[in-house]
């Protein structure tokens, strides 16, 4: 019991809100996508001025390692852990205060059919719950096409873009499954970094939070780049 508050000590002091950095927080969901978290964490890291943490479902860890990704990743537990009294932190909460933005790359059908209806029974959902809508959330639909083509996908995802989320559109291409199909990220060669348009005409703007500073553009660029 004394290693396990340990860590969620060392993990809660890793959440300090007065850096100069862009924080970025990752959230993984239980799409066989989720398998390049510590590929998309790594190129994050990599852009100047930006520090990544991730939140991730127990079912998202099925497809890849947590050791393998080189920031801290915070998971369910860690929310009961953290809190043990009145004056102790609560974690999704202290999550929502330290991010500049959410990136919620893959979003499997079941969190987002829990976003688009208000559940919140998890860490991540808490967060997406508790989000400050005047920051950014962008989200990335991955599940099988017979999932994606029922039709309360589409209402589930235009209640999200309602809430002021920002897609990340789907293309085309072979899934694991072997079926080909919609799978989320745009091609590179859909965006220009000149203008910052997607296709479907979406801006993508310099966004500027509490003196910070960070080219959304770059950020979007290099998901699309390696998430596939």
């Amino acid at each position: 019991m004394q290693q396990q508050d340990s860590d969620s000590d060392h993990k809660q002091l890793e959440l300090q809100t007065n850096s100069t950095k862009f924080h970025v927080l990752v959230g993984l969901t239980g799409s066989v996508a989720a398998l390049k978290a510590p590929l998309l964490v790594t190129q994050l890291l990599e852009i100047p001025g930006v520090d990544v943490r991730v939140v991730t479902t127990d079912h998202a860890t099925h497809f890849y390692d947590i050791s393998e990704v080189p920031v801290c990743v915070y998971r369910d537990k860690d929310e009961w852990e953290i809190w043990t009294k009145r004056s102790d932190p609560v974690l999704h909460i202290e999550l929502r205060r330290w991010a500049d933005l959410l990136v919620i790359a893959p979003l499997d059908a079941n969190t987002l059919g829990k976003i688009a209806s208000g559940i919140c029974d998890n860490l991540l959902t808490c967060v997406v719950r508790a989000w400050d809508t005047s920051r950014p959330l962008l989200f990335c639909p991955a599940m099988n096409t017979a999932m994606w083509n029922h039709p309360v996908t589409a209402q589930q995802v235009a209640t999200l873009k309602g809430f002021g989320y920002v897609e990340i559109p789907c293309i085309a291409k072979k899934l694991v499954c072997g079926e080909e199909g919609t799978k989320y990220h745009v091609i590179l060669g859909q965006f220009n970094p000149q203008t910052r348009k997607t296709t479907r005409g979406n801006s993508v703007k310099v966004a500027q939070f509490h003196g910070k500073t960070v080219d959304l553009a770059t950020l979007i660029i290099s998901i699309f780049g390696i998430v596939v």
